[in-house]
């Protein structure tokens, strides 16, 4: 079969991540997770207190940007890939709740997506990845060979939230977490630069009721689809 390159699109917290890693193992593809990404420059804007009043100092981001080296490696010991933001290992804290609260203003900044944008269709120039985001199928990658486009209700991706913060030690309100999904669904639904939107030809997958299996199994038979040309 023929490297392809797989953009999986879709609403905060409905799964992408999660289907996109099990797709890359079971084919042995690179992982890109776009989002992280933006999570790493939110994470560096956070520690460097360019936060004034509800807002990012554009001016003092904008001067560094170019300047932030985004990577990803496979742990040797997991098999998982780490976010690495200028040689740290920054996996663990750009999934803060902190973080979490400030990416989609950050990411709605014109000159940090055209710079994300920039490097994200440099890792695709081999094909053989899978990425997911926002736009990866509309902006990053408009002629991937396989498109996904991923959406479930906002409750229960705030539930899947809530059980994922908690796993991990985070002490967090359904009712917090429901009202954060919402408020990034709005920004990302609205921002004036690449704003969220399922490309015509990309599938749906309405993940609501399925189960993480079943959504596997369903990508694979898509990616089987995609490969062989049929």
């Amino acid at each position: 079969m023929k490297k392809i390159i797989v953009a999986i699109d879709g609403f905060s917290s409905c799964g992408k991540s999660t289907m996109a890693k099990g797709l890359a193992r079971t084919t042995g593809y690179t992982y890109i997770d776009s989002g992280a990404m933006y999570r790493a420059v939110t994470l560096y804007a956070l520690r460097s207190g360019l936060f004034r009043e509800g807002a990012v100092d554009e001016d003092r981001l904008c001067a560094v940007i170019d300047r932030l080296e985004i990577s990803f490696r496979v742990h040797p010991e997991t098999g998982r890939t780490e976010t690495f933001l200028n040689g740290e290992n920054v996996e663990t804290a750009i999934r803060q709740m902190e973080v979490a609260t400030w990416v989609s203003p950050v990411a709605a900044i014109g000159f940090v997506r055209r710079a994300l944008v920039a490097a994200q269709k440099a890792m695709g120039r081999t094909k053989g990845i899978v990425m997911d985001g926002r736009d990866i199928g509309t902006v990053v990658f408009p002629d991937a060979e396989l498109k996904i486009f991923v959406t479930a209700s906002a409750e229960v991706r705030a539930q899947r939230r809530v059980d994922e913060l908690r796993a991990k030690g985070q002490a967090v309100s359904f009712e917090e977490v429901l009202a954060n999904v919402q408020q990034r669904d709005f920004i990302d639904t609205t921002r004036r630069d690449s704003p969220l939107h399922r490309a015509n030809d990309a599938l749906e997958l309405d993940n609501t009721h399925l189960t993480v299996s079943e959504q596997q199994a369903w990508l694979l038979e898509q990616f089987h689809r995609a490969a062989s040309g049929a």
